[in-house]
């Protein structure tokens, strides 16, 4: 459907780190309008789209964002305002050409979301369709995923001494999106109870998980497994499974070894740490558990494990097309992560769910460690068929604003499937 343009406005706010970041609103001819809340991530991967930032140390410590709402209501806006586009992939690609840079350096890759988003949305609403319809591809069919909720922090999302960032519980054996809620809230407050008992804090990390004084992974994961039992659920893949996200790149040393709570690994000691743990714990799914340089770990990995468990790429993919399908060539992981400021345009990232879709590939949507109340990937995620979501813990109003919304979707639309799908 033609878009036209009548607006383009956008203006500094904050994400639940208490970060400036963007709000960005775009009008059409028809009389809608639509905001968009930009997220930004802590730990990234070096590949990522530029997320502009002032440098300007008398305001938010340099973080301001001031620059990147001055592109949208100066640059965009006059570049967008008034013009006819066939569609969203047209605009993005405009935006992409204003920009001129291979990582939307120039303008900003969180100028640039913001707008596709917003655009995207008021797309919808010309429609008159919700917004998991007006992002819907050939190929995709719709589905309501299986919700992975981060319950335990650390690495670059907590300050304790546990270098595995995200320990997430995904009820997959849930028979339906309300469930599946109902299992991550149960077990979490299952879980909050194990740790207080044992003497631990309680605190939140970035994303909402808990962030005990724990500093082996093994023992996180031998607390979560007595949570989900202590909830009554089944732990393993027939009930509630365990997803990991250790974020290697960040222990990754310049020599090339690991450091895990003080220990020196090599990449087949990291391989070999991650088989022990598939062995002991029920994980079904392992993101970023090499760094983002190890290509021939990460192959040997995949070698390893691909056939029992997923294994995402994040860091090392950055939602970036043309490299997931180099990985998918070279035999290097078997799903990705898609996180839409990773690559910047909507356009684009949809591309990055086709790949991992024609593929065979599995694909996590994905929100960031600074959040707004945005649920735009919520939506992404049914439209895309995916089966799969992180958006935090099943605590915080920005995690909690995503899963909210897929029940919603789930309420008003109990036909659709639930599930990986695959």
């Amino acid at each position: 459907m033609p878009l036209h343009i009548t607006a383009v406005q956008a203006m500094e706010i904050l994400d639940s780190r208490s970060r400036p970041t963007l709000s960005v609103s775009v009008g059409l001819a028809d009389g809608n309008t639509a905001r968009a809340g930009v997220p930004s991530g802590a730990s990234t991967g070096s590949g990522e789209a530029l997320e502009l930032r002032d440098h300007d140390a008398s305001r938010y410590g340099g973080a301001g964002v001031r620059t990147a709402v001055g592109h949208v209501n100066g640059e965009i806006a006059a570049a967008l305002c008034g013009r006819d586009f066939a569609g969203l992939s047209a605009l993005d690609q405009a935006l992409i050409d204003l920009d001129g840079t291979p990582d939307k350096s120039r303008l900003g890759a969180n100028a640039i979301v913001g707008v596709s988003m917003a655009a995207a949305r008021a797309a919808a609403g010309q429609a008159g369709v919700p917004l998991w319809q007006g992002l819907a591809t050939d190929g995709a069919t719709a589905r309501l995923p299986v919700p992975h909720f981060n319950v335990l922090n650390g690495g670059a999302h907590a300050p304790n001494p546990l270098d595995f960032q995200e320990f997430m519980i995904a009820p997959l054996g849930a028979p339906g999106i309300a469930e599946a809620v109902r299992a991550g809230s149960e077990v979490y407050a299952a879980l909050r109870r194990r740790l207080a008992e044992a003497g631990h804090t309680t605190g939140l990390g970035d994303e909402g998980g808990f962030a005990p004084d724990l500093a082996e992974p093994e023992e996180a994961l031998r607390v979560i497994v007595q949570a989900i039992t202590d909830a009554g659920y089944e732990p393993g893949t027939g009930g509630v499974a365990i997803a990991l996200d250790p974020a290697a790149s960040e222990f990754r040393q310049p020599d090339g070894t690991y450091r895990v709570n003080g220990q020196v690994l090599t990449t087949s000691d990291m391989i070999t740490r991650y088989r022990q743990i598939v062995d002991e714990f029920p994980v079904w799914s392992i993101e970023d558990g090499l760094g983002e340089d190890d290509d021939t770990g990460w192959a040997e990995l995949t070698g390893a494990l691909g056939e029992r468990v997923q294994l995402v790429g994040d860091d090392n993919f950055v939602t970036n097309p043309a490299i997931i399908t180099r990985a998918v060539q070279d035999g290097i992981a078997n799903a990705a992560l898609i996180k839409l400021n990773q690559i910047g345009t909507v356009t684009e990232t949809l591309h990055a769910l086709e790949v991992c879709r024609k593929a065979g590939y599995g694909a996590m949507v994905s929100h960031r460690s600074g959040e707004t109340d945005d649920t735009f990937i919520a939506d992404l995620a049914v439209a895309s068929g995916c089966g799969r979501i992180k958006s935090g813990a099943p605590a915080r109003g920005e995690r909690v604003a995503k899963y909210n919304r897929l029940m919603e979707i789930g309420h008003r639309h109990p036909d659709l499937p639930y599930g990986l799908g695959r």
